[in-house]
């Protein structure tokens, strides 16, 4: 099983090896996305896990048990291309080049499992070719 999660934490649980957990405890790939947390350590973690489905589980319920809100990460960004003026204004703000300009053809591309919902291409973009859509998901149990 392969997900994105969204995990919003206190200042006691930022300071426990919640990752190290995850990944010796229940086998599970643990690729960060993005986090943030603000000076009174408190805070959120977007990533993607990965495992078998019966640890997938057993790994969110160690996260739940701690007092760790996770839900799924239920929004998505959608390039229009056809809206697209190939500016190339949001690859230039892209993070993690999940929009991308070919060099050599000055094309924008979007790859959206390298996104992370960031947000910075939304303003830049001239024509807004570029949306937040929500997904709609069942809760992480």
């Amino acid at each position: 099983m392969k997900d994105r999660i969204v995990c919003y934490f206190s200042a006691a649980q930022s300071e426990q090896p919640i990752i190290y957990r995850l990944v010796k405890n229940y086998d599970l790939v643990v690729n960060i996305l993005k986090a943030d947390i603000n000076p009174q350590k408190e805070g959120y973690l977007v990533a993607e896990l990965e495992g078998e489905r019966d640890k997938y589980k057993e790994g969110v319920d160690f996260l739940k048990n701690l007092g760790v809100i996770v839900e799924p990460l239920s929004e998505t960004v959608v390039w229009h291309e056809e809206t697209c003026i190939q500016c190339g204004a949001c690859a230039s703000f892209c993070p993690t080049e999940s929009l991308a300009i070919d060099r050599e053809t000055m094309e924008v591309s979007f790859d959206n499992s390298k996104c992370v919902v960031c947000g910075m291409c939304l303003e830049c973009c001239p024509t807004r070719a570029i949306q937040l859509h929500f997904e709609i998901k069942e809760a992480v149990r």
